[in-house]
């Protein structure tokens, strides 16, 4: 009888055992909190960066407690009137037709309570649709599936870029996601080009859409905002403190919805002000004389980078694309002498919008990614295509 008591115990030890050094496992494995984005386990509101934000989170506990109440009071004299007055303890049911007491109360008090919650929610709701009088106005148009930003007034006025995912994050996601214990904090978060803002300046966004519809959501800052094609929508923020804030499209917008992040570093003035001369000067270096002439290497080797970020997503490195997309490799249209056809889809899209619309990538970008296919793979054509063309049909 010892020895099984004995055996039991080492059983349980070695269980116990097992399962610490499995909680330590996974513990060691874990996923940091990432400040400005989601936290491990996260229950509550993403810390509130701005007013508004702080207004919604407090919205929302006010409703919550009100709620509450009124489930414990609603619940509370039921469970007890049933309790207290069932039949096995000699009750019997009151036998009355109406009561205009009763009505008047019933009426009168969640009349009071809607508008106990709608005055505080209208003042907060009102606040966040003001966008008068913004320091900074910045478009951003959601496309399949990356964010463009443009710079319309303001300091750093006639900026604009592409934001994209982070393409190192795309292979990992592509391969199956990261190997335990090497998924980044910021995985499937991060971006080629944040979307950079001074603090404590009202920033205005304006949302639109160039193919199906999306949505612009900071959580930090208390910001959803629909981008709808055709239509312009705004919302704004003022963010109070340094630091990155993370989001995503909040609209199912496709097969890629998940791969479509949002990053917006907040800086202080300073530094905001030498970023514009930066993002200004690139502008200038990008700017290229359209009718410059390029050699095939050179322009080959600028066409893989463009390709690699805004191609290769969908059309795989390899271009051989995957699924309903058309690979690239050994395709007619690529191969076709006259390249008007190609040159027609990156301008105004295909497919229903499935293959989105190039018109933000400069004549030199596009007519580099358009050269890269045609000669890379077994697309060997020798077929070269200058920045004259693409600004010919272009217009």
């Amino acid at each position: 009888m010892m020895k099984n008591i004995f055996d039991r115990l080492a059983s349980l030890l070695l269980a116990a055992s097992a399962w610490a050094g499995t909680a330590a496992f996974t513990a060691a494995q874990a996923v940091n909190d990432l400040p400005g984005g989601p936290a491990v386990n996260q229950l509550n509101l993403h810390p509130a960066v701005t007013r508004i934000a702080e207004q919604q989170q407090w919205l929302h506990w006010f409703v919550m407690i009100i709620c509450l109440v009124i489930f414990l009071a609603v619940f509370g004299v039921m469970f007890y009137s049933i309790w207290k007055h069932r039949k096995s303890v000699g009750h019997k049911s009151a036998n009355f037709h109406e009561s205009a007491t009763v009505e008047i109360v019933w009426t009168i008090v969640p009349f009071v309570i809607v508008i106990l919650m709608a005055l505080p929610a209208t003042k907060v709701l009102v606040a966040a649709k003001d966008t008068t009088s913004a320091d900074l106005t910045i478009k951003a148009t959601g496309m399949q599936w990356k964010w463009g930003y443009d710079y319309i007034k303001g300091e750093g006025e006639g900026i604009g870029f592409l934001s994209a995912l982070d393409s190192t994050h795309r292979e990992m996601s592509n391969s199956g996601g990261p190997k335990k214990g090497e998924a980044p904090d910021d995985y499937l978060l991060k971006v080629d080009n944040p979307l950079v803002v001074p603090v404590d300046r009202k920033i205005r966004i304006i949302t639109t859409a160039n193919d199906v519809i999306h949505a612009w959501m900071v959580p930090a800052f208390g910001v959803k905002q629909d981008a709808i094609p055709g239509f312009i929508r705004d919302t704004w923020f003022r963010a109070e403190k340094v630091g990155d804030y993370y989001g995503q499209c909040a609209e199912l917008c496709g097969k890629e919805h998940a791969y479509m992040p949002i990053h917006v570093k907040v800086v202080s003035g300073e530094d905001y002000a030498k970023w514009v001369v930066v993002k200004a000067k690139e502008a200038a270096a990008k700017a290229d004389d359209p009718s410059r002439v390029w050699a095939l290497p050179e322009l080959k080797a600028r066409g893989e980078k463009v390709y690699a970020a805004n191609c290769a997503a969908c059309h795989q490195a390899n271009g051989k694309g995957a699924g309903p997309i058309k690979p690239l490799d050994g395709s007619a249209i690529v191969l076709a002498a006259d390249h008007g056809k190609q040159i027609a889809v990156l301008l105004n899209g295909a497919a229903g919008g499935a293959m989105p619309a190039w018109k933000t990538l400069s004549d030199t970008d596009l007519a580099a990614v358009v050269t890269y296919t045609k000669n890379n793979w077994s697309n060997q054509s020798g077929q070269l295509v200058q920045p004259a063309e693409i600004q010919a049909v272009r217009k």
